[in-house]
């Protein structure tokens, strides 16, 4: 007889929530060691329930689940729901509000669209987590260093970055005064007549460096900080992650646009 598996006391954050029954929902969380989760919440939308004022999303949890064996061994097991045992609040920071919601609701969608269930990945969940504590007191243009950092480091975690110290098809070194543009089919090369969302090759060279350095949002914060790169670097990484992102649009950038037209 197959005996359950039991992951315990994993750091956490919930992606996303959704009905599942009149009492229970279901749960994508980002966990530190089993990557993106599916989990059954069973009666957590009971009043009584201990889970319904902890399952909350950009709130850092550890949670406990089990998984069976036999479920475990099966080929299918990443579009397995588990069961969430435990669920306690570990504290740090208040809910983010106003823009700074919306864009911890988009860096979800982001993660939800192109992390693979159970697939680990420890440093960009850390980098998520420092994310999330910053958008607890960031706002307006505070954001967009924060935000192009965390898409840097997510395209880069799962392989859709190309090295931004050379141009991508031809792997010639950057020249430091000439403008490149990042394109979602060829990767880095220079940047067409007039064209605005471009940076220059020296500019480039300096988000390389971050990315190598050991603590890489952090160095990424300071090299996005000047509003020039944070402004050129957004329509690129935009266009960047909803090529990979597929078809339809991401909804928080559908809803941002609705909010900008009003």
């Amino acid at each position: 007889m197959a005996t359950a598996r039991r992951f315990t006391h994993e750091p956490a954050l919930v992606l996303h929530r959704y009905d599942w029954s009149e009492s229970s929902l279901i749960l994508e969380v980002f966990t530190r060691q089993h990557g993106r989760v599916a989990l059954v919440a069973k009666g957590a939308k009971k009043p009584s329930s201990n889970f319904r004022p902890v399952l909350l999303p950009l709130q850092p949890l550890s949670l406990t689940w089990t998984q069976s064996a036999a479920t475990a061994s099966m080929t299918a097991s990443a579009s397995d729901i588990h069961t969430l045992k435990g669920a306690e609040w570990v504290g740090g920071h208040i809910m983010p509000t106003g823009d700074a919601l919306l864009a911890g609701i988009y860096l979800n969608e982001l993660l939800l669209r192109l992390l693979a269930r159970e697939d680990p990945h420890p440093a960009l969940f850390d980098a998520y987590r420092g994310v999330v504590r910053v958008l607890a007191s960031a706002h307006g243009d505070a954001l967009e260093p924060v935000l192009r950092s965390f898409e840097l480091l997510l395209l880069r975690d799962i392989g859709l970055l190309p090295a931004l110290d050379a141009q991508t098809l031809t792997l010639q070194a950057l020249q430091a005064d000439t403008r490149y543009a990042l394109l979602a089919e060829s990767g880095l090369g220079s940047a067409a007549p007039r064209t605005r969302a471009s940076l220059s090759g020296e500019q480039w060279q300096a988000l390389q460096r971050a990315l190598d350095d050991d603590v890489p949002f952090t160095a990424l914060l300071h090299a996005c900080a000047p509003a020039a790169v944070a402004v050129a670097l957004k329509p690129q990484l935009r266009a960047l992650l909803q090529y990979h992102c597929g078809s339809p649009l991401l909804r928080t950038r559908q809803l941002m646009m609705e909010l900008q037209n009003l």
